[in-house]
């Protein structure tokens, strides 16, 4: 058998990250920035007040209290000029600009809110409450390199320095089917010896959490032209597909009948429980990466976060690293067979503990529903005892 890292080696040498495209901003979000982002101008770009209030010379209240006249108002957004003589003040709001002459803003509620004068109790320093140009970005600075993941505060940035566009990978395509004549679409009533389809609602919800488009399309029987079809179809929008089932040693394995004869998708066994069935290749003259899991809904929620995580990654332009670890100690003996790694699913507590759940089955998807990490056990460990520290992948 081959060995999880080999697999997941081979996997990477493979897939290739995305090209980049121009994004509008609208599209922009959970891509990957393939550019320098710099700022053209200051920001701010120019001095504005931080609070609605009185812009002033702060030399005008140093004795207080004083009543000062206002001449003027000026809200956030005004283009006019204006400006504030000795013994004077001007009525301004938030995100305004700040007068000439002016070098301090007195919070309204530190007056009594006049608007022909102002009674003032408070006195302030030279730069109360204003916000400097270039306080926050300076001409030129740079504010994202390439790498970034675009979120909601990095999108904001873009269009602070005024781009609509940026030059990004854009979020992996992927199109999930799950296959199996047992499976039924969850609502529909079950007949004897089917089942509710639930693997292609967790591998596509899994491929979004990855930061990918997730697409289901839903499950197809045990004929192999059916989902030979069924991939044809969607070739077209995927930049990488995900089946589940199919790819075991018995009979009426589609996903293995209808790839093996294309002499680019293999199909193994990886040391690993639960998930040993894998297959991986690629499709098409796009040779589009094609993830072939397990049936188990364990198994193939496992070897997702082994493989097809790690594979997405790299499709968006960001590190392609093994699942990152964390040490804890169990609370309870476990086992495991020689040879294979594997990955039991437990509760990591907020004490540095981790609790094997109970149902440890590769079909027991109430379990996994249950875990919030996997136990990792090397495959020359065959029993590990309570209160041992043990390897973690968060989940």
């Amino acid at each position: 058998m081959k060995s999880v890292d080999t697999h997941l080696a081979e996997i990477l040498a493979t897939v290739r990250p995305l090209a980049p495209l121009e994004l509008e901003l609208e599209q922009a979000l959970g891509a990957t920035l393939a550019e320098e982002l710099s700022s053209p101008v200051p920001l701010p770009p120019f001095d504005n007040s931080a609070m609605d209030g009185y812009a002033v010379r702060a030399e005008d209240v140093s004795e207080i209290p004083v009543r000062l006249p206002v001449i003027d108002d000026v809200a956030a957004g005004s283009v006019e000029l204006r400006a504030v003589g000795p013994g004077h003040a001007v009525r301004i709001m938030t995100g305004a600009p700040m007068p000439a002459g002016a070098d301090a803003v007195v919070p309204v509620e530190w007056t009594d809110g006049g608007t022909v004068s102002v009674l003032i109790d408070r006195p302030v320093e030279v730069g109360n409450a204003v916000r400097r140009a270039g306080e926050d970005v300076q001409a030129g600075e740079v504010v994202l390199k390439p790498g970034t993941v675009i979120g909601p505060a990095q999108l904001g940035i873009i269009a602070g320095v005024g781009r609509r566009r940026v030059l990004a990978r854009p979020r992996p395509r992927v199109v999930v089917i799950s296959t199996g004549a047992e499976l039924v679409e969850p609502g529909a009533p079950l007949a004897h010896g089917q089942i509710w389809d639930s693997n292609s609602f967790t591998l596509t919800a899994a491929v979004r959490e990855a930061g990918a488009e997730g697409f289901r399309a839903g499950s197809v029987g045990d004929d192999p032209a059916v989902l030979l079809d069924q991939l044809d179809t969607h070739l077209v929008r995927a930049d990488a597909i995900i089946t589940s089932g199919g790819v075991s040693m018995g009979a009426y394995e589609p996903v293995k009948e209808a790839l093996s004869p294309l002499g680019t998708v293999r199909f193994e066994k990886v040391a690993m429980q639960p998930g040993m069935p894998q297959g991986f290749g690629v499709l098409g003259e796009d040779r589009v990466p094609i993830f072939a899991l397990p049936g188990n809904p364990v198994s193939s929620f496992v070897s997702f976060m082994l493989f097809v995580r790690p594979a997405l990654d790299k499709m968006r332009g960001l590190p392609s690293e093994v699942l990152e670890t964390v040490t804890a100690r169990v609370t309870r003996p476990l086992r495991s067979p020689a040879g294979r790694r594997s990955f039991l699913r437990g509760v990591l507590a907020s004490d540095g503990t981790i609790s094997p759940v109970h149902g440890q089955g590769s079909h027991q998807l109430a379990a996994l529903a249950l875990a919030n990490a996997l136990i990792v056990v090397p495959e020359d460990v065959t029993e590990i005892a309570e209160g041992t520290a043990v390897e973690v992948i968060r989940l």
